[in-house]
Formats: structure tokens, C-alpha cells, sequence
């Protein structure tokens, strides 16, 4: 399963977040450090079911007429400080919780009510542009400080014959995530020495900041757009990198009305219908979130999750079924999984993410939605539903 980790300051929403779209119970509180040992749960990146093109829709529990949800890992762990990479704050136990992450959503407070180390201030006193770059800085010197802590025994191994720079550097890089692919990738993109004991700080920095960008996309989150000053979310939107305007706290307020049954809601929706009484305060805190809402297209919490998955991790959702006529299992059961693959796999690579013994045994798999048979080279499509042929049962 794809895991993405939430960062940013203590205070600016990430526990919010991490309960809006996970509905998991965790402790929220107005200071600094309220979240100590991770929390983790499951959320979902939300695209179309194929079942929109079949007269009637699937019943799946994942999909809500059409919309279907697919499961991802969320991670909400301690806040960063500045210093982070130095231990400062709970920094080191919230990186080494990253380093398992596929891409991190950086929660910044968009209203400026959270100072520089996490603290309440009012609204507006801290800018939060100065926020913007903070994850992205700690995480890089934090990975370059491993690399640093553990070059010596690369130097060691370089006064041995046969010495391969990079075997070495895939060795001591992939304990950071990061598979021998991108290992390769970066080194192909810096210049360094051949030899080890040359490099300086600056060639071992330029190696961890090209690795983290690789390994650890971030979609910047500007969380509380709804009590945000307005030109402090221009100036985020401006930034020429992705940033997603988001609610968290109403998209709580949402899903709770949701599971009362007050609120007609799917997560994702650009509005809401109230289908029960509510309270005169209540009824106006909705009103004042749906302006919002029509403001930007929605709470913005699905769809920075739907941006880490499908664009900066670039996955495409395919779906594996045993008849291809009814897209159904064994039981019959209509589009019953849906895996998140990245762009480019095959029918062989959806096997194996099946099972591994669908995948040993894979013979070849036909396209449910024309009946034709596709080479093991084709090139899986969003929302393909393949049938699987594999001696395995």
C-alpha cells in the first residue's frame, strides 16, 4: 500500500487532517507537540470507477455512485521546528518516521496563527511563506547528515579491489528508502569525484537533496484558507511549486455531518446538501464553509491527497477480475479490488501486485472493456479492468 506522511510545524492542522481523512480518532490540542508517537491509519485517493460506464454500479463498498475510493497509508507524526535535522524538537523521530514515505504533504498554517515554532500567535503575525521551504530544508540536511555519519565506511571500502562507487552508495542509500533505481538516477544527474575520500560537504549535500526530491515528492498543503487572510493565499498560489488551498477543519465538520446523517457528503464533493435539522450556529459555520467550498472547488483535503498519489507519484488505478464479461471475482463479486499502479506497468506487473504466485504463474490477460487480449507489454490505463490468466489459483 502507498504511504503518505503529513509534516509541517506543530499547530498548523496536521492532526485535523490526518483525522478528516482517516475518521481515526487522535488528540488535537492548540500547542505545540500534541502528537508524539506516529499515528496511522488508512485514508483514500478518490477517481472514477469504471463501473460509471456499465448500466448499473458496482455496489462496491469503495465506490459511492461512481466515485470510486482506493485505499492509501497516512501518516501524522510529530511536528518539525527549526533545527529539526539537529534533534531538535522531536526531529529525529519525526524523520526516521518519513523515511518509509512514497510522497509527504507539508501542512502550512495559510492563516499565519502559528509562529515560528509551532506556538498560537494571531492570526496574520507570522508569515507563512516562511514556512513554505522548512520541510524541504529539514529533510534534506537530515538525510545529508546520515550520509555524512555514514561515509566513513564507504571510504573503507574504496581501499578495497574492486571497488564500485556506486554499489557502495546504493548500499548505504537504499536503508533511507529509496530503491537502487533512484540511487542510480541521482547519481546520473550530479557530478562527484571517483573518489570517495574527495568529496566535500558540499558533493555529499548535492547527493541528498537530489535523492529526497526523488524519493520524497511534497505537495505543500495550505491548511485554514477558511480564516486565511486573503493575499497571504495568493502568495502561496503564486509559488512555483504544487500548493493545494485546504480546510481540514471543515472537512471534519463534513464528515462528521456525514456520519450523522445530516449532511449528504462525499469527500471530494465540491459542496454539500443538509438533509437533517441543525443547530442556528451550526447552520452558519456550513453556510460560511460552503462560500468557501465554492471559493476553491471544495475543502481541498481530497484532492491534495488525489495530487500526491495520481501526479507526483504518477499512479494510475487498474482493476483485476476473473470474468470479463461481468468484471466480477470468483463470488461474483462486481470490480471488487483496485491497485495503484505506477504509469507504465503491465499486465505482468499487475499480476505480481495481485500476488506473487498470479504473477509467477501469468500467462497473459485480456482487456475487460474491449474482450481483447493485450501483450504483456501493453501499458496499463486509468481505470483498465484486466482479466488475468495464470496458472496459479
Amino acid at each position: 500500500m502507498l504511504s503518505l506522511a503529513l509534516a509541517g510545524k506543530p499547530n498548523a492542522g496536521k492532526s485535523t487532517f490526518y483525522t478528516a481523512a482517516t475518521m481515526a480518532e487522535v488528540q488535537m490540542a492548540n500547542y505545540p507537540f500534541t502528537t508524539i508517537d506516529a499515528n496511522r491509519g488508512v485514508t483514500h485517493v478518490r477517481t472514477t470507477c469504471p463501473c460509471v460506464d456499465r448500466e448499473e454500479r458496482c455496489g462496491n463498498e469503495n465506490c459511492h455512485d461512481g466515485k470510486r475510493y482506493v485505499p492509501v497509508e497516512l501518516l501524522d507524526v510529530a511536528g518539525l521546528v527549526p533545527g529539526a535535522h539537529e534533534g531538535r524538537g522531536l526531529g529525529n523521530q519525526f524523520l526516521d518516521e518519513l523515511t518509509n514515505a512514497d510522497a509527504i504533504l507539508n501542512v502550512v498554517d495559510a492563516s499565519g496563527g502559528t509562529g515560528p515554532e509551532g506556538e498560537p500567535v494571531e492570526v496574520g503575525a507570522h508569515d507563512p511563506m516562511e514556512d513554505i521551504d522548512f520541510v524541504e530544508e529539514e529533510m534534506d540536511l537530515w538525510l545529508a547528515g546520515i550520509v555524512n555519519r555514514n561515509w566513513e565506511s564507504v571510504e573503507r571500502k574504496s581501499r578495497s579491489p574492486g571497488f564500485d562507487m556506486e554499489e557502495a552508495l546504493t548500499d548505504l542509500l537504499t536503508g533511507f528508502g529509496a530503491s537502487e533505481y533512484e540511487v542510480m538516477a541521482t547519481l546520473r544527474e550530479i557530478d562527484y569525484p571517483d573518489d570517495p575520500i574527495q568529496w566535500t560537504d558540499a558533493d555529499r549535500e548535492a547527493l541528498a537533496r537530489d535523492l529526497r526530491a526523488r524519493t520524497k515528492p511534497i505537495v505543500v498543503v495550505a491548511n485554514k484558507i477558511d480564516v486565511a487572510p486573503a493575499e497571504n493565499i495568493e502568495r502561496l498560489m503564486a509559488l512555483d511549486k504544487p500548493v493545494i488551498p485546504a480546510t481540514a477543519q471543515g472537512e471534519l465538520a463534513l464528515r462528521r455531518g456525514a456520519e450523522a446523517g445530516a449532511i449528504d457528503y462525499d469527500p471530494g464533493d465540491e459542496s454539500f446538501a443538509v438533509v437533517g435539522d441543525l443547530p442556528d450556529e451550526q447552520a452558519a459555520l456550513l453556510s460560511a464553509l460552503r462560500e468557501t467550498m465554492t471559493e476553491y472547488g471544495g475543502t481541498g483535503v481530497q484532492r491534495a491527497l488525489d495530487h500526491a498519489v495520481y501526479d507526483l507519484l504518477d499512479r494510475i488505478t487498474a482493476y483485476p477480475v476473473q470474468d470479463a464479461s461481468k468484471w466480477t471475482d470468483g463470488t461474483g463479486t462486481v470490480l471488487p479490488d483496485a491497485f495503484l499502479l505506477p504509469r507504465d506497468s503491465t499486465p505482468p506487473d499487475l499480476a505480481y501486485a495481485v500476488h506473487s504466485d498470479i504473477g509467477d504463474g501469468y500467462l497473459h490477460a485480456v482487456n475487460a472493456r474491449t474482450s481483447r487480449e493485450v501483450g504483456e507489454d501493453y501499458e496499463l490505463e486509468e481505470g483498465d479492468v484486466i482479466k488475468i490468466v495464470s496458472t496459479a489459483k
